[in-house]
């Protein structure tokens, strides 16, 4: 009878240690503000997403600006390593940004964190986007009201320096001679490579989901 009551004692205070910490899994909407670089040139249209200019030394306002987009879509998590007060989160955030300026630019992350009763987060991991990958940094705190659950993150991507490479050019316009023997192509530009920064990324994101 004892073992049986001290079996039922742990599942309740188990049970109720994990109600005291909600899954927050649900939409995401919010902002990702990018600092100048190659990613804020394209989304103002100084350069466009696949043209050579990304590659070549900045003119004009290119590089000189930062940039700003709507991000829209979806959390899932899990949890390991449940304490009581704390728990291990490990998140998946799929993200589509940029719609409202004509751009699909997806984006995943998976992080590996903390969560406390006091709906007080902080994760790592990486992030994949069209831009490369990259880690992410990210801190939360869930708003309760009622049995409605607004979690509140910010997210940090660091900016890289991504090198460029221009293959060289040559002028194919004159293949032969007056005799008819062919001739070397002419070097018009030689090839090189320049370095630009991506421009750091900082996400402003809300969430909401119905806690029990």
């Amino acid at each position: 009878m004892k073992r049986i009551f001290t079996t039922i004692l742990l599942s309740v205070t188990l049970l109720s240690a994990e109600a005291q910490i909600e899954k927050l899994a649900g939409p995401r909407v919010g902002v990702t503000m990018i600092t100048p670089g190659s990613l804020a040139s394209i989304i103002r249209g100084d350069v466009s997403f696949f043209s050579d200019e990304v590659r070549q030394e900045w003119t004009g306002s290119t590089g000189k600006y930062g940039a700003a987009i709507s991000q829209y879509g979806w959390q899932w998590e899990s949890r390991f390593a449940d304490g009581g007060n704390v728990t291990g989160i490990v998140e998946w955030i799929a993200l589509v940004g940029g719609m409202e300026k004509g751009f699909f630019l997806p984006s995943v992350s998976s992080m590996v964190g903390l969560r406390t009763d006091k709906g007080i987060e902080f994760a790592v991991g990486p992030n994949v986007s069209l831009g490369g990958i990259a880690m992410v940094f990210g801190a939360g705190y869930n708003f309760k009201l009622g049995k409605l659950n607004v979690p509140v993150n910010i997210a940090y991507v660091p900016s890289m320096n991504k090198t460029y490479h221009h293959e060289a050019e040559y002028d194919h316009t004159h293949m032969w001679d007056d005799e008819g023997n062919s001739l070397e192509p002419v070097l018009e530009s030689p090839a090189y490579s320049v370095t630009h920064p991506t421009g750091a990324r900082i996400s402003v994101m809300v969430g909401f989901n119905i806690g029990k």
